[in-house]
């Protein structure tokens, strides 16, 4: 029996290049399952993106999903992509599986904490706003360091600085006094010792009926204090934060492969709820 792509609609096209097309999985001509393809808006043409493949609960386990993503590679470098990429929530065990098998890696992944208490901080620490004087150096350290990360996972140079550019400008637009924009400096017995930066509300994260979300965008120890528990403190401070704005839980993105920061999220309680993986197209 034969496992194929077979195209359900037009291909789309947008204005910078990308594509995007759906598709029905078939075998011998009967559909089993549908796939979405696109090519991935924030990292550009050249990574093409898995979306919703989902095989009929008759015909799962019986290796239509690999065929159809195996298929779905070759349709990606027909479209001229490097590099292949899924997202997949945490509790999709066997999505996971199959990525696993088809030799993806973790890019990265979205964490999560319900906040309830609020934290106290360590004896000698203080943390502090922003000030202006402070933030263009911190902004331009952070830009090179996030354009640095997406380099380290395959992601071309100028989708890198692109997506660095429209991140800042989005989330950032007025700096320190971006509304929802926490941006704080950690002091312990009176030396600066690390950074964080979270939003709550619209710019930050989404508003429901029931309470607000924030985001963990930026925390940053510097590299002569590393090792004495700052992290730590700074997580604590941006849960303090979050709680007096409203927000009942607290949310993250880190990338595969940072375990310091993986290791300290998980000892706060945070839990994943979706891996971000990636692999190239040869």
């Amino acid at each position: 029996m034969t496992t194929t792509l077979r195209p359900a609609g037009p291909e789309q096209r947008t204005e910078n290049g990308g594509r995007a097309r759906s598709y029905e999985v078939a075998v011998n001509g009967r559909r089993v399952g549908s796939l979405d393809l696109a090519t991935d808006e924030r990292l550009g043409a050249e990574v093409g993106r898995m979306e919703r493949l989902d095989i009929d609960a008759p015909d799962r386990h019986r290796g239509r999903g690999t065929v159809a993503a195996l298929a779905a590679e070759e349709v990606l470098r027909g479209w001229g992509c490097t590099q292949v990429a899924v997202s997949i929530p945490a509790q999709a065990t066997a999505g996971l599986g199959l990525a696993g098998a088809l030799g993806f890696g973790e890019r990265s992944r979205n964490m999560v904490k319900e906040l309830t208490e609020v934290p106290e901080l360590p004896p000698g620490s203080e943390v502090r706003p922003m000030g202006e004087a402070e933030y263009p150096a911190w902004l331009e350290h952070e830009r090179a360091g996030y354009i640095r990360d997406w380099l380290e996972r395959g992601v071309p140079e100028e989708a890198a600085r692109a997506k660095a550019e429209s991140a800042y400008a989005t989330l950032l637009p007025d700096g320190p006094a971006t509304p929802g924009a926490l941006l704080r400096v950690l002091a312990h017995h009176g030396t600066d010792v690390g950074t964080i930066w979270v939003a709550v509300g619209p710019e930050g994260a989404e508003e429901t009926a029931d309470a607000l979300e924030a985001w963990v965008y930026a925390v940053e120890v510097a590299q002569e204090h590393r090792g004495h528990g700052h992290g730590r403190t700074l997580m604590l401070a941006a849960e303090r934060d979050g709680l007096a704005a409203g927000a009942r839980t607290m949310a993250l993105h880190v990338f595969g492969g940072n375990t310091p920061a993986l290791r300290l999220y998980e000892s706060l309680g945070y839990r994943p709820t979706q891996y971000h993986l990636y692999k190239q197209l040869l």
